[in-house]
């Protein structure tokens, strides 16, 4: 285990971009026989489209992402509320999902994803993300692996998520080229500590209306202040050179 986990965290360092994070844990959950898996992150706005890496179908995935079943997937629900560690199955008590989430159930295991075992990530910077890794059957073998290396899987999803957060955000698509050409104008001149009225100024706009801007970029970026704001792109502006 301490080798696979090795070489897993060497892959993620070598990583360029979501193809290389794909084969990195695509590597090692064949070598821990742990069959396809699936990392989620959702967008803070709920308005982006959430990131996905995985080896599903890439049928499922496109109709997952298409219907946007994040929403109502019981899963990522699960996930959503609560930091351990789950293991879910089509053999679970369905009278705790409504129709539309047994139908997303049903559909999925017509892709041989029934039975699996989800790590959530609450880490309090970027998306709230899950990691799972699926069967297509229960299998004793499965059971006991997760069930004594829990915490390594869940240390495992955790750093894929730090490598994913900073490598997405760089990419075409990535959260942060979600902001509006002005947004991100006046954020770099936040970041050189000019004010409202001073950017106002600059851009030939008024102090209310780049404050309004500033404010927008923030809730896109899931921050709360200019300054975390400033920040955050100057690191993604950076790491986009790089």
């Amino acid at each position: 285990m301490h080798q696979v986990f090795q070489r897993f965290i060497d892959l993620l360092s070598a990583a360029k971009d979501s193809t290389d994070l794909r084969e990195a844990i695509a590597i090692t959950a064949e070598a821990l026989d742990l069959s396809c898996f699936a990392y989620l992150a959702l967008p803070r706005n709920g308005v982006s489209k959430p990131s996905l890496i995985s080896t599903y179908p890439p049928e499922w995935t496109s109709h997952y992402l298409q219907n946007r079943y994040q929403k109502i997937d019981p899963v990522i629900v699960e996930a959503l509320r609560s930091p351990e560690p789950f293991r879910w199955g089509t053999d679970l008590d369905a009278r705790s999902h409504s129709r539309v989430q047994q139908q997303l159930l049903d559909e999925a295991s017509q892709f041989g994803i029934r039975f699996g075992f989800t790590v959530p990530i609450h880490d309090g910077h970027g998306p709230i993300a899950a990691l799972t890794f699926a069967s297509d059957h229960r299998s004793a073998s499965f059971e006991r692996y997760v069930t004594s290396n829990a915490r390594v899987l869940q240390l495992m999803a955790l750093y894929f998520h730090a490598h994913a957060r900073r490598k997405l955000r760089s990419e075409p698509g990535g959260s942060n080229l979600a902001l509006s050409p002005r947004e991100a104008e006046c954020l770099e001149w936040a970041s050189r500590g000019k004010s409202s009225w001073e950017i106002g100024r600059i851009l030939g706009i008024s102090r209310y209306t780049a404050a309004s801007y500033l404010s927008s970029a923030k809730k896109k970026l899931g921050v709360r202040t200019v300054v975390q704001a400033a920040i955050r792109l100057a690191t993604a502006n950076k790491e986009q050179r790089n």
